[in-house]
């Protein structure tokens, strides 16, 4: 591996952009594009590639954060529901909102939380991004394709269709008349 191709993984593993690390590492380089074009043709290199890996298995093991450790609290983001956090309290025609003690709450229901803070109309919570921890879930589970696929089979046999109708009649002669 070149030493540039190293400054380059280096870069990458900061915040896995490889843009941004083809520039740096490669700084007569000026246009984006031609910097995402190389750093996606550098993170396929063997060498880079294998480089990365191992430096991201070290930072696991040095982090002891597993991928299992992201997912479960995106889940207990995901899945937390307003009712873990407050009762509501119905006294005739008027209802009071009680809000629980963080000592009743299991830790899965804790790590959803964002904040809690005493505001003007007494304490707020407020829980992580629930709608965002759904969406990286679904990324994670293969759910959402975002690539935009310009083949469309029904259409490309069609077309095929078409070519070999008209192949046949220019070939009987059975076709429109040609100027």
């Amino acid at each position: 591996m070149t030493e540039k191709q190293k400054i380059f993984a280096d870069e990458y593993l900061i915040d896995l952009n490889a843009t941004r690390a083809y520039l740096v590492a490669y700084s007569r380089v000026k246009n984006e594009n031609t910097a995402a074009v190389n750093g996606s043709k550098l993170l396929r290199n063997t060498k880079v590639a294998s480089y990365i890996q191992q430096r991201m298995q070290e930072r696991q093991q040095r982090t002891e954060v597993t991928q299992d450790q992201v997912i479960q609290e995106l889940a207990a983001i995901a899945f937390a529901r307003v009712t873990d956090y407050v009762e509501i309290k119905s006294n005739g025609p008027s209802s009071m909102v009680l809000i629980k003690s963080t000592d009743s709450l299991s830790e899965e229901q804790r790590r959803a939380i964002a904040g809690i803070k005493e505001g003007a109309n007494g304490i707020e919570i407020k829980l992580n991004d629930k709608e965002k921890a759904l969406e990286l879930l679904g990324r994670h589970l293969g759910m959402w394709n975002d690539r935009l696929d310009l083949k469309v089979p029904v259409i490309d046999d069609a077309v095929k269709e078409m070519e070999e109708y008209f192949e046949q009649q220019k070939a009987s002669g059975s076709g429109p008349p040609v100027e």
